[in-house]
């Protein structure tokens, strides 16, 4: 499975596992599918959105971790400085917490409805909270 869904509200993305990037980070982030949370709009990071996982382990270390997302690029962060987190920019972000700069795995990389990106994240910036929900991509 090389593509799944990700629906945030009401907008639909398709997206690609980035296992050239961190190969362990996407093999356990897929036995989570599907996986439903609540996505907001960050703090500390610039334009971008982040689900907050507390104390949640995916059981991986940092691997080709980065603090600068491309648009439409999730990272996960696996804890340490901060909470566990996932990060999707939909802008310019730079990845960081209260405490300084953190840099995530990169997982997921939205390869359709790019389109609607922006619009996303100042639906949540403006708006709040949304559904969030990662799963294999139907045909």
């Amino acid at each position: 499975m090389d593509s799944v869904d990700v629906i945030i509200g009401q907008h639909v993305f398709r997206a690609r596992f980035q296992d050239q990037l961190a190969p362990r980070t996407c093999a356990m982030f897929r036995d989570l599918l599907p996986w439903r949370e609540k996505i907001i709009h960050v703090r500390w990071s610039g334009e971008c959105c982040w689900v907050p996982l507390g104390n949640f382990e995916l059981g991986v270390e940092q691997e080709n971790a980065t603090n600068l997302p491309a648009p439409g690029e999730f990272l996960f962060y696996p804890g340490g400085v901060s909470e566990a987190e996932l990060l999707l920019a939909y802008g310019c972000g730079r990845f960081a917490c209260a405490s300084g700069p953190l840099a995530g795995n990169p997982v997921l990389q939205i390869t359709e409805g790019l389109a609607s990106l922006r619009q996303m994240g100042e639906e949540v910036l403006w708006h709040g909270a949304r559904d969030l929900l990662i799963r294999r991509a139907e045909q």
